[in-house]
C-alpha cells in the first residue's frame, strides 16, 4: 500500500477515479510488454532465413543481458527520481529497440542490440511500471485489496500476448515481414510516451544514492524456499511453449510454420491471462497453495511437451503450450502475492525487480537446450527439465506453511 506521503503526490481533483490515474501507466507497461515479446513468433522466420537454431534461441534470450541489470537498478532509480521519469525512459528504450530490430535485415548485430534494449525496457515495465500501477490503484480508497497487483500483471501479460500475435500475423501475410511488425510497435511506443506523462507521480524525488539493490527480504526463508524455486519457471514455461515447441514441429507445419508459431504464442499467453483471476482465488496467506497449483500445472505441461517432442505432433504441442501458459499465469500472480506479503513498503520496487530477474532466467532455457541437443534429443532433455521442475515443486510443498510473514 502507498503511504500517506506517497498519496500526497496524487491529484486531488474532485470526482477523480482510479482508472484515469493508473490507465496511462498501464498503457506504457502494455507497450513495453508488446515490444519485448513481438520477436518470439518470428523465430521460425529467422530460422528459415538461415540462422541456426542456437543463434535464433540466443537472440531470443539476448535481452536477458539487458533485463537482469535493468531489473536490479530501475527500482532504485525510481525510488530516487520517481516512477514517472524512469518509466518514460523505459518507453523511449522500447521504441529505440524496435528501430534497431527493424534494421535486422542488415545483420544479426542489429537484432542483438534491439533485443538488449528491449530487455531494459521490459525490466523497467516490470519493476517500475508494475509498482507504479499498484501504487496508483492502491491509492484509490474504493479499490479492493490486491487490485493493483492483478492490474499490473494483466497489463503486462496482455502486452506480452497481443504483441506477438500482431507481429506474427503481419510477418505471415503482410509485406516486409522483417520490418513491418516493428514499425507497428514504434507507433504504439510513441503513443505510450505521451500516455506516461498523464499519470501522476507516487513518490517524491530523493537524494540518496542509487545502487543495485538486493533487498533484505531476499534473505527471508520463505523467499528462498517458496518464491525462489518457482520464479524461474514463470518464463521457463513460456520458453518451452513458444520458443522450443514450434521449432520441434516446424517441418510438420510447412508454409504455415510462422502462423503456427504465432498461434502457440497467443494461446500460451492467452491461457496465462485467462487463468490469473483463478490464481488470485486459489491464493491463501496461510500456505503456498497457489504457487503449488501453478507448479503442478507446469509439471503437467512439461510432461505433455515430452510427448509432443517424441511424436513431433503439432496438436500435442498446442495442448502443451496452453497448459504451460496457464502455469505461467498462476505462478506469476501467486509469486507476486507471496512477495508483497513479505516486502516492506520501501523495498517493493527493488524486490519486484529481483523477482522478475529470477523469472527471466527461465528464458535462457531454450538456448541451454539447443546447446545440449547434440548430447541428447529434445524428448530426453525436456524429460530432464520436467524432473527438475518436480524437484522444485517438492521443495515448495515442504515449506508451504512455514516461515509465514507473521511468524
Amino acid at each position: 500500500m502507498t503511504t500517506a506521503a506517497d498519496r500526497a503526490h496524487l491529484p486531488e481533483t474532485p470526482g477523480t477515479t482510479a482508472r484515469p490515474a493508473w490507465f496511462p501507466a498501464a498503457a506504457a507497461v502494455f507497450a513495453a510488454g508488446w515490444g519485448g515479446n513481438q520477436f518470439t513468433p518470428l523465430l521460425v522466420m529467422y530460422h528459415a532465413a538461415g540462422y541456426s537454431a542456437f543463434t535464433v534461441d540466443a537472440l531470443l534470450g539476448a535481452y536477458v543481458v539487458g533485463l537482469v541489470p535493468g531489473l536490479l537498478l530501475s527500482g532504485g532509480l525510481s525510488n530516487r527520481y520517481g516512477r514517472r521519469p524512469v518509466m518514460f525512459a523505459g518507453a523511449v528504450l522500447s521504441l529505440l529497440a524496435s528501430v534497431l530490430l527493424a534494421l535486422g535485415p542488415a545483420g544479426a548485430g542489429w537484432i542483438a542490440a534491439g533485443r538488449f534494449l528491449s530487455g531494459i525496457a521490459v525490466a523497467v515495465a516490470m519493476a517500475v511500471g508494475s509498482t507504479w500501477i499498484k501504487e496508483l490503484a492502491d491509492a484509490d480508497p474504493h479499490s479492493a485489496a490486491d487490485t493493483g497487483t492483478r492490474r499490473a500483471a494483466l497489463c503486462l501479460t496482455l502486452g506480452l500476448g497481443i504483441g506477438p500475435g500482431v507481429a506474427g500475423v503481419l510477418a505471415q501475410w503482410g509485406p516486409w515481414p522483417m520490418v513491418l511488425p516493428y514499425l507497428v510497435h514504434i507507433g504504439l511506443a510513441l503513443v505510450s510516451l505521451a500516455a506516461v506523462t498523464r499519470s501522476p507521480e507516487t513518490l517524491a524525488a530523493r537524494t540518496d544514492s542509487v545502487r543495485a539493490a538486493v533487498p533484505a527480504t531476499t534473505r527471508h526463508p520463505r523467499f528462498r524456499r517458496v518464491i525462489l524455486p518457482a520464479a524461474p519457471w514463470i518464463f521457463g514455461s513460456c520458453g518451452v511453449a513458444y520458443a522450443i515447441l514450434p521449432q520441434l514441429v516446424e517441418h510438420r507445419t510447412g508454409s504455415w510454420a510462422l502462423a503456427y508459431s504465432t498461434l502457440l504464442t497467443v494461446c500460451a499467453i492467452g491461457a496465462g491471462v485467462g487463468i490469473q483471476p483463478i490464481a488470485k482465488r486459489v491464493d491463501r496467506a496461510t500456505s503456498a497453495r497457489a504457487v503449488l497449483t501453478g507448479m503442478a500445472v507446469l509439471c503437467a505441461g512439461l510432461v505433455l511437451s515430452v510427448f509432443a517432442a517424441a511424436r513431433e505432433s503439432p496438436w500435442i504441442a498446442l495442448g502443451a503450450a496452453i497448459v504451460l501458459g496457464a502455469a505461467y499465469g498462476i505462478v506469476v500472480v501467486s509469486g507476486l502475492l507471496e512477495l508483497q506479503r513479505l516486502a516492506r513498503p520501501d523495498e517493493i520496487a527493488e524486490l519486484t525487480g529481483v523477482y522478475y530477474a529470477l523469472a527471466y532466467i527461465g528464458f535462457l532455457l531454450p538456448s541451454i537446450l539447443a546447446a545440449l541437443n547434440g548430447v541428447a534429443g529434445y524428448p530426453v532433455l525436456l524429460g530432464c527439465v520436467a524432473v527438475v521442475a518436480i524437484a522444485g515443486t517438492l521443495v515448495v510443498t515442504r515449506h508451504s506453511r512455514r516461515h509465514l510473514p507473521q511468524d
